[in-house]
């Protein structure tokens, strides 16, 4: 599961597509969750690996 962080709050979802002008989340269903546009996208974290301070990735 990953948990995509934005200014007014979180969404998690269990897989997201980079597309042009933003990312696309998607539920365990494959169902589609929501648009993040790249200029509200603060950060995607792996939500199983979120304690692991040896690892981290911030966009």
């Amino acid at each position: 599961m990953f948990r995509v962080i934005l200014p007014e709050g979180l969404i998690d979802c269990d897989r997201y597509e980079y597309v042009d002008n933003g990312v696309e989340l998607y539920d365990e269903a494959d169902e589609f969750i929501a648009f993040v546009p790249y200029a509200t996208l603060q950060a995607i974290v792996d939500a199983d690996r979120e304690g692991d301070e040896t690892e981290r990735s911030i966009m």
